[in-house]
């Protein structure tokens, strides 16, 4: 293999391209008119635009994409996450076109995409599942009755695809009227299929995912769990591994759940197979995300592993390196995900230019990032900026390293949820452990001080350095007295 295409944009294309040009891989990037300057496109080796800033027309434009990679003479393709990663039909072409598709093959796409399907190959493997239905739903009535013999609250579920689009919680029939046409046409949208199915609503579980590899030779292992229960809107925000919540007997148990699936299913390649843990301590088969996850540094800090190197090695028909037993984690990882959004604005999008940035280092620190000082965020796509992965010896030192790195993080010109952040890892639940997918029901950002109401660690004078002098407000966000900077200018002239 010795060109690779990567059908992505950001922080995640900027991750591959790093790989492949350790393994002497040329990377080709792909880019909307709204990337021109994105960071992924300066640092490929090749780069081609791909239409226009919206989405449908550049990073979800199939037909351009395998003709862009048949130009520069790519081997393969690689998804990385979001966009095209999970769609089969994608897949397919790619193999139609002679180029090897770096992820699962299509048909285990299928069968994993689609919710229903992926129940009953759980179901098969002996994988326990939440009660729910057999079938994806267009009727309201049809739902409805579903829903009756299941037992409110349900939760309604787009039959392919996730991310929380088309997803709801009911509890009651005058909900499950109102809310099924919304998370039908919101699916319809997402995923070109409006069918909903319905599953049983646990209260207060954690989302406990496990990682798993499998090659075309028979061999499948599972690399540990991650821990995925601090969400927004169905949105994870902060991932941590191993999970605070399982012993040794029960990570075994989802571990082999998770490699038994994928058996059933004929899956290779990188994937996540995620499970909803009960008060009880049972758990119960989520869904399989058939692609590279955001959030899979958090498993190569613990396992010192490559897994886009894996993913590349696999779809090349390599063995894996190594067994089940072979494998081995060290200490605790944490990520934060940072997005361009404005916490103390009800998490708005924050597009626009990054004026000044410092990414934070040190011991146990990775910053994964498509960003840089000058750079403009664009409003087309996904807010997300870069990623803070913190190692530790344990969980304690993870997070006191997560904590001082997130400070040390330093990014003026648009508003970021890090404020968020410093404040979530506050939270008691959070700093226990002991903590469900409802730790954010009620939390709530406190109003900005001063000038904690810049949505920046940090206020810096565009003409001069900071002054060491400290400046610490009663959240420990603002590090350093502003120079010069006079108070009654506008943020936004910065």
């Amino acid at each position: 293999m010795q060109r690779v295409l990567i059908a992505n944009r950001g922080e995640i294309a900027v991750r591959i391209l790093r790989t492949l040009h350790e393994m002497g891989i040329h990377g080709v990037a792909i880019y909307s008119e709204a990337d021109q300057t994105a960071l992924h496109v300066l640092l490929s080796d090749q780069a081609f635009p791909i239409g226009p800033e919206e989405a449908r027309q550049s990073y979800l434009n199939i037909e351009r994409i395998i003709q862009v990679a048949k130009e520069s003479g790519a081997d393969a393709i690689h998804p990385g996450y979001g966009f095209l990663s999970e769609n089969p039909t994608f897949a397919e072409e790619v193999q139609k076109a002679g180029l090897v598709f770096i992820g699962p093959s299509p048909e285990a796409m299928q069968r994993m995409g689609d919710k229903v399907e992926a129940r009953r190959v759980a179901e098969k493997a002996g994988v326990p599942v939440i009660p729910g239905t057999s079938e994806g739903f267009l009727d309201v009535d049809d739902a409805l009755d579903a829903a009756q013999r299941i037992g409110f609250p349900v939760l309604l579920k787009a039959r392919m695809g996730g991310g929380g689009k088309g997803m709801r919680v009911v509890r009651n029939e005058h909900e499950l009227k109102t809310l099924f046409p919304m998370a039908s046409d919101e699916a319809l949208k997402a995923f070109g299929d409006g069918r909903i199915y319905i599953e049983k609503f646990i209260e207060s579980p954690r989302h406990v995912e496990v990682q798993i590899l499998a090659d075309h030779h028979g061999n499948v292992v599972y690399l540990g769990e991650r821990e995925c229960s601090v969400q927004r809107r169905h949105q994870k925000v902060l991932e941590e591994s191993p999970s605070p919540a399982l012993t040794e007997s029960l990570r075994k148990d989802m571990g082999e759940a998770a490699v038994a699936l994928i058996r059933e299913a004929g899956y290779t390649n990188a994937g996540t197979v995620e499970f909803l843990l009960d008060e009880q301590g049972r758990f119960y088969f989520l869904e399989v995300n058939a692609r590279l996850q955001v959030e899979h540094p958090v498993t190569e800090m613990r396992f010192g592993l490559d897994l886009v190197q894996l993913q590349i090695l696999v779809a090349m028909g390599e063995r894996l390196p190594f067994r089940q037993k072979d494998l081995t984690p060290h200490g605790h990882a944490i990520e934060a995900r940072i997005y361009a959004e404005d916490p103390y604005r009800n998490f708005l999008p924050s597009p626009g230019t990054i004026r000044f940035l410092v990414e934070p280092g040190g011991p146990g620190i990775r910053v994964d990032s498509g960003i840089y000082a000058g750079y403009t965020v664009p409003v087309y796509y996904d807010p997300i900026l870069s990623k803070v992965i913190a190692w530790g010896k344990d969980r304690k030192e993870a997070l006191t390293r997560l904590e001082r790195a997130l400070k040390d993080y330093l990014l003026l010109g648009i508003a970021t949820n890090l404020p968020f952040h410093h404040h979530l890892l506050q939270h008691s639940d959070l700093q226990s452990g002991d903590y469900t997918t409802r730790i954010l029901e009620n939390f709530q950002m406190p109003e900005p001080e001063g000038r904690e109401a810049i949505p920046a660690a940090i206020v810096v004078q565009t003409t001069q350095p900071p002054s060491p002098t400290r400046a610490q407000g009663k959240s420990g966000i603002s590090r350093w007295r502003s120079v010069g900077f006079p108070a009654s200018k506008p943020w936004e002239d910065w």
